[in-house]
């Protein structure tokens, strides 16, 4: 008894622990692949394409070619089972720079949506379309925002109205600040079946651009950052798309919104459904510009000398640096915990999607700011990169909910009092 005792032991000292932080050996090749990726093709161009405000193909047709940007490369991104190699390739990604990262990874949205709420068949059918094919790309949009409806998704005023005779949907409305928007011909839809039931009462529909004559592109917008990611307004004027086009099936539609007006809860609103899921992505991408800045300032700062010495010998900016480099990593772990929640169905009881957004994009803001302020005037000028990732950084605090709106997620959840 006592021998085997000891020999259990033994054997449980010598076992490979339950919990790890040390990525396997395939999320460490994913990450050196999309960094080297992130290296020699996206920063050299960065600051060109930038000044250009325009979408980077020749870049997204190289992402292509290796297999990154695709549905192929995104489900390989999601298939691992701890949740990591999707925020771990968001982070090299907008490391590399993040408006020709937002510019290959805007497409992950609507996918998101389509993936999240979409029949097999939907999936089958859309998914493709959102990508194209090498020789023919393609990109593909969420439009969820309005010009009065932003982090308040319940004001949604686009409307669909099914059309018995016809057998389809009518869709009228404007969307604002949507990624992709009127260069997409797979645009996924918010909008409004029934107002009465405010959030609840949407549904997110597939209108292809190529196929429907009542979707057009609105003004493009010029952004303080991200600027080599398109941004516009879409228009729909009476847009007619097949009874089908609807994510889930109308016979689901309906169901569900029978229960609604019984009084009883909704499993999920269109909108927030596909912003749950993706914000740790988004966060990610944060992390990914506040890496970028930090680990500039830092070799900027053992380089420079003042006063006879290196910056860096300077408590002050030392400090600054250690700061820096704390804050990236907690935000970094809260991204990792809701991804693997995520990933591996655990709820999130106290808001932990949110929480990972949050964070990581008021680190993203304040750690590109600091970065400005330690290479001084340098900091302020087109000639260095600083001030572009600051200017990048800065969207991480509004989009897909602003930094506001996911403290009332939070508080909402740890108090379980609807706050306002």
């Amino acid at each position: 008894m006592e021998a085997s005792t000891a020999a259990d032991a033994a054997a449980q000292t010598t076992a490979e622990p339950v919990f790890t932080l040390e990525l396997n050996q395939d999320q460490k090749d994913m990450r050196d692949w999309v960094h080297g990726f992130a290296q020699n093709v996206m920063r050299p161009a960065a600051s060109e394409w930038d000044e250009k405000e325009s979408t980077p193909w020749p870049i997204i047709q190289e992402a292509a070619k290796i297999g990154l940007y695709g549905f192929e490369g995104l489900a390989q991104f999601f298939a691992d089972p701890t949740g990591l190699t999707m925020p771990i390739v968001n982070e090299e990604l907008f490391w590399g720079d993040a408006g020709i990262g937002m510019a290959i990874m805007g497409t992950g949205l609507a996918v998101a949506a389509i993936i999240g709420q979409g029949t097999g068949e939907q999936i089958g059918e859309w998914i493709p379309r959102c990508f194209g094919t090498e020789s023919d790309l393609k990109v593909a949009a969420f439009c969820a925002s309005e010009p009065n409806a932003g982090s308040d998704v319940s004001n949604i005023r686009t409307r669909a109205k099914f059309d018995e005779a016809t057998n389809e949907w009518v869709l009228n409305g404007q969307k604002a600040w949507a990624t992709n928007g009127g260069i997409s011909d797979v645009h996924v839809v918010i909008a409004s079946v029934d107002p009465e039931l405010g959030s609840r009462g949407h549904a997110a529909f597939v209108v292809p651009m190529s196929e429907c004559k009542g979707i057009s592109q609105g003004a493009k917008v010029s952004k303080h950052g991200l600027r080599a990611s398109h941004t516009a307004d879409v228009y729909l004027d009476d847009a007619r798309i097949p009874a089908n086009n609807v994510l889930g099936g109308k016979e689901k539609l309906d169901e569900r919104l029978a229960r609604v007006r019984e009084g009883k809860r909704a499993k999920s609103q269109a909108a927030m459904q596909t912003f749950e899921a993706s914000r740790p992505t988004v966060g990610a991408q944060a992390i990914g510009i506040a890496r970028a800045a930090y680990e500039y300032a830092l070799e900027y700062a053992k380089e420079r000398e003042q006063f006879g010495r290196k910056i860096i010998e300077n408590q002050s900016i030392a400090f600054a640096l250690a700061d820096m480099k704390t804050e990236i990593d907690c935000a970094r772990l809260l991204v990792w915990r809701a991804s693997w929640m995520g990933r591996t169905g655990q709820t999130f009881e106290n808001a932990e999607g949110s929480m990972s957004k949050l964070k990581a994009g008021e680190v993203a803001t304040w750690a590109t700011e600091r970065a400005i302020h330690i290479l001084g005037g340098n900091g302020y000028t087109r000639e260095y990169p600083v001030e572009r990732w600051h200017r990048d950084a800065k969207i991480y605090t509004l989009f897909e909910g602003t930094s506001e709106i996911q403290r009332i997620v939070i508080a909402r959840a740890i108090s379980g009092i609807h706050i306002r």
